[in-house]
């Protein structure tokens, strides 16, 4: 007898997503603290804010993706670093800021459920989470067949964080003469890939495991090298009076991104020749034929994450970094 039509048969397997969230609920608790109240499965995430001594808490929030890096991860196969990229995007975004990571919420998007895939995805978020301190107390993860290739899957992640509204990072303190630090990228990080992928998959006809001497790896693993996180080296600086603003360096280059935190009458002056550009994108623009303004506007070109400090603080701030143990270059001034 037909038993009729099934949402199994439709593409959507309800006891792979049940078994999925039994996955991500054991990964996702070792990311709780005392103030996560509940369990992931119920219809909201319950943070208990302790505030205290705070005296004006401000909560600041980012949402972001990973954009086609993707593609590069569902070639290789590889699925455990994504996870932990779109974490750490976030992360370098709410600091800017000046404000403390709290609690992250994932969305996951596949065209159908692989329950091994979703582990490793989580896993990278987890371990991005527990790297920066926060929770991971939710999410959302949906079958859509149809709607995406088979094998492909979308994931996009907000985070949230508190700071005291006194003490707001916004770049209103940048002055004329300020001087920028650059803090060195280990790669594109999760900008580019569309361009990159054009480049060395269509007109190269490169693949995901050939091995690139000027890179000392295979093309897959350069590509999915995890965007970095620069939580401790916020956390050094960001209460330092002489630290005026900060930008984190994503679509849009280091010009672009670091231009949304001046005043309109203000402008960079970068020496672009102040640090190393790493190999990946002296390939990049050699393979692509690319202008030096394309490369400038499309890629961060090793540097991830800007100070702009007091000009007569730069010492300060190097011997702060010196602590760490962290790579810096002065990249220019605000003139």
């Amino acid at each position: 007898m037909n038993q009729g039509l099934t949402y199994k048969a439709a593409g959507v397997d309800i006891d792979a997503g049940e078994e999925s969230v039994k996955r991500i609920r054991k990964l996702a608790k070792t990311t709780f603290n005392d103030r996560v109240l509940r369990d992931i499965g119920l219809f909201g995430a319950f943070y208990r804010l302790h505030c205290q001594p705070m005296k004006q808490p401000v909560l600041v929030s980012s949402v972001d993706g990973v954009g086609t890096k993707l593609k590069i991860a569902c070639m290789a196969g590889i699925h455990d670093t994504v996870g932990e990229d779109l974490v750490n995007h976030c992360v370098n975004d709410i600091m800017t800021s000046g404000a403390e990571p709290l609690f992250f919420l994932d969305y996951l998007a596949l065209s159908q459920l692989s329950i091994d895939v979703v582990e490793q995805i989580v896993a990278g978020m987890v371990r991005g989470c527990r790297q920066a301190g926060c929770a991971l107390i939710g999410g959302e993860t949906a079958e859509m067949p149809g709607f995406y290739q088979p094998g492909e899957y979308d994931i996009s992640g907000t985070m949230v964080g508190i700071v005291e509204e006194e003490q707001i990072i916004d770049g209103s303190k940048i002055q004329r003469g300020d001087i920028l630090i650059g803090l060195p990228s280990n790669g594109l990080h999760t900008n580019g890939y569309s361009l990159v992928r054009k480049i060395f998959f269509d007109l190269h006809q490169l693949k995901i495991d050939d091995y690139i001497e000027e890179l000392a790896t295979t093309l897959g693993e350069e590509l999915l090298r995890v965007h970095r996180s620069y939580r401790h080296q916020i956390s050094a600086l960001k209460d330092q009076p002489f630290l005026h603003g900060m930008s984190h360096i994503t679509g849009g280059g280091i010009e672009g991104n670091t231009n949304r935190i001046l005043a309109h009458d203000m402008k960079l002056k970068i020496d672009w020749e102040s640090w190393p550009r790493l190999e990946i994108f002296h390939l990049i623009q050699q393979m692509g034929q690319l202008a030096e303004a394309e490369m400038r506007r499309v890629f961060n070109l090793g540097i991830g994450f800007i100070f702009i400090v007091d000009k007569h603080a730069v010492e300060q701030a190097m011997a702060l970094l010196d602590g760490l143990h962290e790579r810096y270059y002065v990249i220019g001034e605000v003139s």
